[in-house]
């Protein structure tokens, strides 16, 4: 790949891709991309092109090589937080999602010290204790809807790690109305960037319930801020306040857009991902027994290969994106300056030539050596890596352990699953529908 065309590469075609009115295609993308885009893979090959509201050429890549080459480009020519641009009204401009170079950077390194090291360890005692409690609750023999029970899960455990505690009037409702704003839908989601849309609706709703998120957010940080034992605190809201001057302490407007990208993208991967999980295991007697083995033996090797099969098998997100400064080459092809290139999470992890029968749900993939590097990316790659990838296995791997140690698991059989989008995820359409029965 070469990043800035030679005169050489300048008259080097387009990649293909369908000639379908952008709207047309935003519509299909948004609604369907698990069903088209290997269709369109088929017929155009690795690059494909296309043209998406709000106003974006983006060409989807599903070559390994070809991905692990922007994944490992330079910075200033790939740009993550351009490529993110759809979740700018929702997560603010200054998201860590949402920046780029320096002040991604900076973002980053405020952020990283609450998801490595010794900071997961100490999470794991709270996570144990959040899913064993949410797991005691549940009734043995009821088929019930695993994702929602997962969300909720998830959501408490990362409000106590995103502000130290989950109680209070002020938490209650924030927890209610994260819950209402994660449900929005593909064509919600691109109605944010229209103003005249907001005012009118389901985007007006929504609107409201992020206004009020705003209003709860900079109150807690109002109040924080006044706390008298910050340094002794480990939550990140807590450390973010205690950078010291010198580090060029976060602003409240940085400080909320920082808490509500990990409100929200804090918790849907991980519940998505053991909702899945649960589904899969359920349906797989002997793949469950072994995951029951490995639990009561405390082997999270074997049982954070089971999460990671079900991010392999039914990716979270698609794809992820890098919104070009400058034209590049790739494969043969052309891409200018203001494209979006998509490393295609999806295609690449279902290609049959880098997971043997991608299909079946066989978490033996991930023990050993694992899968071929490259190709298997649910947490994007390069610098650009998810912050909470250890956080999102640890989690899963702890909340696997709890419900299998005291339930064993039974298919909902009177209905199937399928994936459906959900804003930029995919979901289980019909909830992961499992019952549970007591271990013996």
């Amino acid at each position: 790949m070469s990043v800035e065309t030679p005169s050489r590469t300048s008259a080097l075609p387009l990649p293909p891709g369908p000639k379908l009115p952008a709207g047309v295609q935003t519509v299909l993308f948004g609604n369907f991309r698990h069903v088209l885009m290997p269709l369109l893979r088929r017929r155009y090959g690795d690059l494909i092109r296309l043209n998406l509201y709000p106003e974006r050429h983006v060409v989807q890549l599903a070559n390994p090589d070809h991905i692990r080459a922007v994944f490992s480009g330079p910075a200033d020519v790939f740009h993550a937080g351009e490529g993110n641009v759809i979740l700018k009204p929702l997560m603010g401009p200054h998201s860590v999602l949402l920046t780029d170079e320096d002040v991604h950077l900076r973002a980053r390194k405020l952020l990283m010290p609450a998801f490595h090291g010794a900071a997961l360890r100490g999470y794991r005692d709270m996570i144990t204790e959040l899913a064993e409690a949410e797991v005691a609750t549940w009734t043995p023999g009821r088929v019930f809807r695993s994702h929602e029970r997962m969300q909720a899960l998830t959501l408490e455990i990362i409000l106590r790690v995103v502000f130290g505690v989950a109680e209070g009037p002020r938490l209650d409702e924030l927890r209610e109305l994260l819950t209402r704003i994660v449900d929005i839908g593909v064509l919600e989601l691109f109605g944010w960037h229209n103003a005249k849309l907001r005012r009118v609706g389901p985007w007006r709703r929504y609107s409201l319930a992020q206004d009020r998120v705003d209003e709860l957010l900079y109150a807690e940080i109002a109040d924080r801020r006044k706390a008298g034992d910050l340094d002794g605190r480990g939550d990140v809201l807590s450390r973010l306040l205690t950078v010291p001057a010198e580090d060029d302490r976060l602003s409240d407007a940085e400080l909320r857009d920082q808490l509500i990208t990990l409100l929200l993208a804090g918790h849907e991967t991980t519940a998505t991902a053991l909702a899945w999980s649960f589904h899969e295991l359920a349906r797989d007697p002997a793949r469950q027994r072994r995951a029951i083995e490995a639990a009561d033996a405390g082997d999270e090797k074997y049982l954070e290969a089971v999460a990671k099969e079900a991010m392999r098998q039914h990716p979270v997100i698609s794809e992820v994106a890098r919104r070009l400064t400058r034209d590049i080459e790739i494969g043969g092809y052309r891409i200018p300056a203001g494209h979006t290139v998509m490393p295609s999470i999806a295609l690449v992890q279902g290609d049959p030539a880098h997971h043997d029968d991608p299909a079946a749900f066989r978490p033996e993939r991930f023990l050993g050596g694992g899968p071929a590097s490259g190709t298997w990316f649910p947490f994007g790659g390069g610098v650009r890596r998810c912050l909470g990838a250890g956080f999102s296995l640890l989690e899963a791997t702890i909340v696997l352990r709890a419900v299998l140690t005291r339930f064993a698991l039974e298919p909902d059989r009177a209905r199937g699953e399928h994936a459906r989008p959900r804003h930029i995820t995919m979901v289980p359409g019909r909830g992961a529908r499992i019952a549970v029965v007591p271990r013996r």
